[in-house]
């Protein structure tokens, strides 16, 4: 596989999907989807790093399909390839607009397919090793406030529509400024990056998120957790804290 990308191919017709699966499948992980609907749900569900999408579908249309995912937070920056067998300049032209990445007409080369492909998965990791850059905290190495902006929002909205809970912490340290005082800036620089690498690591499921929130601040974002759980896990994290056994010999009690 190329670097365990995912690719999510949408069209109703049975003998495309299979055909495309197989032009792809040793390249990629590759999502089918029967119709627009099912298309976006599993866009949403598996955030794939390209789709390939039908324009002529009953019910929902390539066009229909491509306007909700770019308004859907979870999908709008995943890039769309229209392949389909419609000549017109203008179908051409109106795709592009509504945000696709490229258009290929059938019937097509298998190589040339390919090719296209492999160039928009290489455009996708370029731009998502980016973000990361752009969106990590350089000092802790977990996520940075602007991404956590981000995932709130996405985790905001899919809250609402799946009618399910979250649960947000903020967790602060104390005494944290007497201890620079105390120790130095160098040596409170290496207790964030020990205190944020103690609470990634009981952060289980793909969807738990912590970010530095700033100075010695950080978040929590827990998809799908109740309060209870949500308390369970943060004890979990203060004992992994707690296991740092980072001293303070000014402060009434140990930095934890």
């Amino acid at each position: 596989m190329m670097n365990n990308q995912k690719v999510l191919i949408i069209d109703d017709e049975k003998a495309n999907l299979k055909f495309l699966r197989d032009i792809l499948k040793d390249e990629v992980e590759v999502i089918l989807a029967k119709d627009g609907n099912q298309g976006i749900k599993k866009a949403i569900e598996f955030r794939p790093d390209l789709i390939l999408l039908d324009v002529v579908m009953p019910v929902m249309d390539g066009f229909e399909v491509i306007e909700k995912l770019k308004k859907e937070a979870e999908t709008s920056a995943i890039p769309v390839i229209f392949v389909t067998g419609e000549l017109e300049v203008n179908k051409e032209e109106r795709g592009l607009k509504l945000g696709a990445c490229d258009y290929i007409q059938k019937p097509f080369k298998i190589a040339i397919l390919k090719a296209r492909v492999r160039l928009h998965l290489k455009m996708a990791r370029q731009r998502t090793m980016l973000a990361q850059l752009a969106n990590i905290d350089p000092l802790t190495s977990v996520a940075n406030r602007r991404r956590y902006n981000e995932v709130f929002d996405i985790e905001w909205l899919s809250a609402l529509r799946e009618k399910s809970v979250f649960s947000l912490v903020m967790i602060d340290i104390d005494n944290f400024k007497g201890f620079n005082d105390c120790y130095g800036h160098a040596a409170g620089d290496r207790a964030l990056e020990k205190v944020a690498n103690a609470i990634s690591g009981q952060l289980k499921r793909p969807r738990d998120f912590v970010a530095r929130y700033g100075g010695e601040e950080f978040v929590v974002i827990l998809p799908d957790t109740s309060t209870q759980g949500a308390i369970d896990i943060m004890q979990a994290c203060r004992k992994a804290v707690e296991a740092l056994q980072i001293k303070h010999e000014t402060a009434p009690v140990m930095v934890i």
